[in-house]
C-alpha cells in the first residue's frame, strides 16, 4: 500500500473536536492611549498623552533624537516620515547657523576696522 494512502483506524469514524476556547464570549479590554508628538521648524518637539479623552501628560518637551528613536522602535513606516521632518529642520537650522556666523564675522570685521 502506498505511504500517502490513509489507513483505517478505530478512531477514523470519530469527528475531530476543536479545543475549547478559554473565556469564550469574553471581550478583551481595549485601552486607548493617544500619543501626539508635534515639532517645529526650529527643531522643538513636544508630546502629550491622552487616555481616552483625559490628558495624562501635556506639553512635555522631548528631544528630536528621542522622537526618531521611538518611531524607529515602533515601525519603519513611522520612522521614515518623522526622520524626513527632523532632517529638514536640521538643514534649516544649519542654514540659520551659517547666516549668523557670517553676520558675526562681518560684525567682528567692522569692530576691527574701528580700532
Amino acid at each position: 500500500m502506498p505511504e500517502n494512502t490513509p489507513t483505517s483506524s478505530p478512531d477514523a469514524a470519530e469527528p475531530v473536536k476543536a479545543p475549547a476556547k478559554k473565556g469564550a464570549g469574553k471581550r478583551t479590554k481595549t485601552i486607548e492611549l493617544t500619543l501626539t508628538v508635534t515639532g517645529t521648524a526650529d527643531g522643538e518637539w513636544r508630546a502629550e498623552l491622552k487616555r481616552g479623552n483625559t490628558f495624562v501628560a501635556r506639553n512635555i518637551a522631548v528631544a528630536a533624537a528621542a522622537v526618531s528613536r521611538a518611531a524607529r522602535e515602533l515601525h519603519e513606516d513611522l520612522a521614515t516620515p518623522i526622520d524626513e521632518v527632523i532632517e529638514e529642520a536640521r538643514s534649516e537650522q544649519a542654514t540659520k547657523v551659517a547666516a549668523l556666523e557670517a553676520e558675526l564675522e562681518a560684525a567682528r570685521q567692522a569692530l576691527a576696522d574701528l580700532d
